[in-house]
């Protein structure tokens, strides 16, 4: 579907690219620690018409943000210890809304996934740019 380079100055194209070519809006960020998917995140987010300060839910799980839209939720599952600390917090619920819903580590909660998301790979090139790829 996309795939691009770029570099911090690019990232409000990314994000546009990104909201453009999703076929879902549950977005699901793969990438190791530190390649810069909150970045992203939060990029998205405002490109989404949200004015809220976005920051990591590491701890809380899941953040809600105003967009013109309506609802962006963003979820870290990086702290997790099992599927029912997601259970607990209303997982269904959230995707089931047709809001946006941006998720960091979703592996850890891949059985809980419907089908229809958009996959994006962020990974770190030696030239300190990162490669997105949507699929």
């Amino acid at each position: 579907m996309l795939e691009a380079e770029y570099s911090l100055s690019d990232i409000t194209a990314i994000a546009k690219k990104i909201i453009d070519n999703s076929q879902s809006k549950i977005l699901l960020f793969n990438g190791e620690m530190g390649v810069g998917k909150t970045t992203l995140i939060k990029e998205i987010v405002k490109e989404l018409g949200s004015k809220d300060n976005v920051s990591s839910p590491t701890f809380s799980i899941v953040n809600e943000y105003e967009g013109e839209e309506g609802p962006i939720y963003h979820f870290d599952f990086y702290r997790i210890n099992n599927i029912e600390e997601v259970c607990n917090i209303g997982l269904d619920y959230y995707l089931h809304e047709q809001a946006w819903c941006l998720i960091e580590w979703p592996e850890k909660i891949a059985e809980l996934l419907p089908n229809e998301v958009t996959i994006i790979d962020i990974k770190t090139q030696l030239n300190g740019k990162r490669t997105v790829n949507l699929k």
